[in-house]
């Protein structure tokens, strides 16, 4: 039967995939990290027993939590990234000529240190000279910040551990401080099957301390349910009303700007939960 990792993302449910062997496992100051070699998706980090990111489907999630504020934000200059310490976001941050430094703060050195080590193809460009790097509490980060960056993106783990303050109301106005006149914002928020209550929360706390919000979603296999959304704040700029000549072809595997327009077409009961005084 070999090994299998098993990722139990309800009480009733799971995912579970071949393991060839474990690379390494240790217990951090904030969590418990493994990187699992798998036979179907290549090195998989795993925090606190949840699937962060794969070699072969992680494409997807940094290239939407990416491409689709820096595309919305006519000349995104200063990008700051909170967690994604796999350094993928970043990887697709930099593809855009217009940013001239990318910040990221992640608050486990570890996640860094061992996704260069495990995940080359994904953290390989955290020492790009526009890359600024700081191991620290993002939520602290975000509240020391003024009107400093033009695009924030929270590649956050799921709302458990450190990361719970970065799904806090609180949080979302330190981000709007923090973002210029013009700022644009997006987070990863879950799952609409197995967390609605919050995504239809995130989206409300969002709504309050932006004048645009939208909630969008991609297909990432080793994620809970397969389909995860993001929710965008914007100061100024509608995501849907991005000039055609704006889009430049970049070396992408997932997002296109045909994807950029329909991955606001929002399933209906994805769509419910952007609803006011919906229960």
């Amino acid at each position: 039967m070999g090994t299998w990792f098993t990722e139990k993302q309800t009480d009733h449910f799971g995912i579970t995939a071949k393991v060839n062997r474990s690379l390494h496992k240790e217990k951090t100051d904030f969590q418990e990290l493994e990187m699992l070699e798998t036979e179907e998706w290549g090195n998989m980090l795993v925090l606190d027993d949840m699937v962060m990111t794969t070699e072969r489907d992680e494409f997807v999630y940094h290239e939407m939590v990416a491409h689709v504020p820096l595309f919305t934000h006519p000349n995104p200059e200063h990008v700051l990234v909170v967690g994604g310490g796999d350094g993928g976001v970043i990887r697709e941050v930099l593809k855009h000529e217009s940013v001239k430094k990318a910040t990221l703060v992640e608050i486990d050195g570890k996640v860094i240190e061992y996704s260069k080590k495990y995940l080359p193809s994904i953290a390989g460009t955290l020492d790009d000279e526009r890359v600024e790097v700081k191991v620290d509490d993002g939520f602290m980060h975000i509240a020391q910040s003024t009107e400093e960056y033009d695009v924030i993106m929270v590649d956050s783990t799921e709302p458990v551990g450190p990361a719970v303050n970065l799904f806090s109301k609180g949080f979302y106005e330190g981000i709007a401080k923090a973002l210029k006149e013009d700022g644009i914002f997006v987070a990863q928020t879950d799952n609409p099957w197995f967390k609605a209550d919050l995504i239809r929360q995130v989206y409300r706390d969002v709504k309050e301390s932006f004048r645009i919000t939208k909630v969008y979603t991609a297909n990432i296999p080793t994620y809970p349910s397969g389909l995860w959304t993001f929710t965008m704040g914007s100061k100024t700029y509608d995501p849907l009303q991005v000039p055609e000549n704006r889009f430049t072809e970049l070396d992408t595997k997932y997002y296109t700007e045909v994807i950029h327009q329909a991955c606001f077409a929002l399933p209906k009961f994805v769509k419910d939960l952007t609803k006011e005084g919906r229960s």
